[in-house]
């Protein structure tokens, strides 16, 4: 049986989504924003630059449901992914983790048929079983308001689990609020991957700090959420 990892050992490799067509246009209204030609390069980069580091270490895989974390994601961290699913612990898309806006940008495709099937179906092997009813709607623990207690269920999602090496797809702003606890102004290119763990055992905020230094691809770009496009 597996032993559950100290909190403050724990290794958290926190990675923004590669650029995205919202990003460019500064368009919330564009549903699930998929990512462009240059994110998909991004992402491409930032496989090349963890291959051969926390991509053979890491023990789980965690991404928001959203278009633009999951292609990250696949083109990312792909032997990360091939080397759990052998493993047999697939890929947690976790729907806490979706971006805070109530824009369509970041809003997850619904239904889960249709969202499986889009990107020519690059999403289809993934596990959805994980995604709740309502993981669409904005409203209750999703809704824009809530942010900051959605994070802190996150933080404390990951203090309880029982690998130590984690890593996390997501997006601008609810990482700043998984960092931070609020929306605030920490920098944070598309594809970069900053390091945390926690501040202790089991203080009852789970308070994350910066421990390490992280990964960047060369063409990382610093485009805005959809809360900086509103500002």
């Amino acid at each position: 049986m597996s032993r559950k990892s100290k909190a403050t050992s724990k290794r958290l490799h926190l990675t923004r989504h590669a650029q995205a067509e919202h990003n460019v246009a500064s368009d919330y209204t564009i549903a699930d924003a998929p990512l462009t030609q240059l994110g998909q390069k991004q992402s491409r980069e930032l496989n090349d630059l963890t291959k051969d580091t926390f991509q053979k270490t890491a023990e789980l895989l965690v991404s928001s449901p959203l278009r633009r974390p999951m292609e990250t994601m696949l083109i990312g961290y792909p032997s990360l992914k091939e080397r759990l699913d052998k493993e047999g612990k697939p890929v947690i898309l976790l729907d806490t983790l979706q971006e805070v806006g109530p824009y369509a940008c970041d809003t997850p495709t619904y239904p889960i048929s249709k969202l499986k099937s889009s990107n020519n179906g690059i999403f289809s092997e993934l596990d959805f079983s994980t995604l709740s009813e309502d993981y669409h709607t904005k409203e209750g623990i999703y809704a824009p308001e809530n942010g900051s207690e959605r994070a802190k269920q996150v933080r404390h999602w990951l203090r309880d689990r029982e690998e130590s090496e984690i890593v996390v797809v997501a997006h601008g702003d609810i990482l700043r609020y998984l960092v931070d606890n609020q929306q605030s102004s920490r920098p944070w290119d598309n594809a970069e991957v900053k390091v945390f763990t926690f501040a202790s055992e089991d203080d009852e905020n789970a308070s994350l700090v910066e421990v390490d230094t992280h990964a960047e691809p060369k063409d990382a770009t610093d485009e805005p959420t959809s809360a900086e496009m509103r500002n």
